[in-house]
């Protein structure tokens, strides 16, 4: 048998979407670039802000969704002039500085302070479990989100969570139980800094710490007939070498989050090969992989960096990155193996991240 090196618009599209809070434009900028290429997928998996965008993308008409994440988008961002500055310095202290103010201050539709927050770590105070309360993206989500028709299920989404107190992985589904905003709080809650969800008698918190990028789950399914994943992460387990306290700081967040990414690659190239020699004619699952690679103006605290350049840049990255990985796709030998797993190498991230800086500067 042969395979086609062409993404088979006949088979099943599945999106895998990972969480990353402010970093997550990038995945708008990715779903832009294949509804530009007339692409829909019909099965969504999501954890965190891949929630929220699955989310979006699944409960408005196909020509809504690029507007509703838009708005999103928008009413995400710091409202402040453009980049004022050329320069990598300039720019981190243009980041830093939205940074800050979006901890400072919160933003409007999406999370604001909480009683007591951090002042239940002083002694005389009563205790609290988060430093924000996250329940404005509720409202965000209730006018941009179409529930009703998200639970019609005409794109299957799947929303993952972890249980706080047993640290198992918990999975809703549209198509076995009708999803709210609730859910999506739950999969958004990242502790400390938001509040735990209770649904159906478990605290649920974001699993980004656990498996930030469920890719396992379309995987799970019984496999009986060829089927397309993309996977779009918002960590890069790659980068330089840090030569800053903040740079080494921003390098441990990102292997927090993208390592287990690694662990379940390797487990799927495992089962995967094992299928070939019992069944090398069997099914083939082909693995189209992203994932944001900051640009050298990127720092610790990007997952709050809502400023305007910023959000842009990612969904520009998006955009760019899901360009080439089609590309690559369509470049890819055509030889047939039960697992086709194609990804940008790390140099080509690089690159690309680094073409943005310049573009953002120019």
């Amino acid at each position: 048998m042969t395979a086609s090196s062409k993404l088979d618009r006949d088979q099943q599209l599945t999106l895998v979407l990972g969480g990353g809070n402010a970093l997550g434009s990038y995945l708008a900028g990715a779903y832009e670039h294949l509804q530009q290429r007339e692409i829909e997928p019909q099965w969504i998996v999501g954890g965190s802000i891949g929630a929220v965008t699955g989310a979006i993308i699944a409960g408005n008409a196909p020509e809504d969704r690029l507007p509703r994440l838009k708005a999103f988008w928008d009413e995400a961002m710091i409202s402040t002039p453009g980049l004022l500055g050329r320069g990598t310095k300039i720019r981190h202290t243009y980041n830093e500085l939205h940074t800050i103010t979006a901890l400072l201050f919160g933003r409007p539709g999406l999370f604001g302070h909480r009683f007591p927050g951090m002042l239940s770590m002083l002694p005389w105070m009563p205790s609290d479990v988060a430093l924000y309360d996250h329940t404005p993206l509720q409202r965000t989500l209730e006018r941009l989100v179409d529930f009703d028709r998200l639970n019609r299920a005409e794109i299957r989404l799947t929303i993952g969570c972890v249980d706080l107190e047993t640290g198992d992985d918990v999975l809703f589904d549209n198509t076995r139980e009708k999803l709210t905003p609730e859910h999506l709080l739950a999969s958004s809650a990242i502790t400390p800094i938001f509040p735990p969800v209770e649904i159906e008698g478990r605290l649920l918190c974001d699993p980004g710490y656990t498996n930030n990028l469920p890719l396992e789950v379309p995987f799970a399914e019984p496999l009986k007939e060829d089927f397309t994943c993309i996977a779009v992460e918002l960590f890069s387990l790659h980068a330089a070498r840090p030569a800053s306290l903040d740079a080494a700081a921003e390098r441990v967040n990102d292997l927090i989050f993208a390592s287990p990414t690694r662990r379940t690659l390797s487990g799927l190239k495992r089962e995967y090969a094992l299928r070939e020699k019992l069944e090398p004619d069997g099914p083939q699952a082909t693995l189209l992989h992203l994932a944001y690679f900051a640009g050298s103006d990127e720092r610790a605290g990007k997952t709050f960096d809502y400023s305007p350049s910023s959000i842009r840049d990612r969904w520009a990255a998006g955009q760019r990155d899901m360009e080439k990985s089609l590309a690559l796709l369509e470049g890819a030998p055509t030889e047939r193996h039960r697992l086709r797993y194609l990804a940008l190498s790390p140099e080509q991230e690089a690159a690309s991240a680094e073409a943005g800086v310049a573009a953002a500067r120019a």
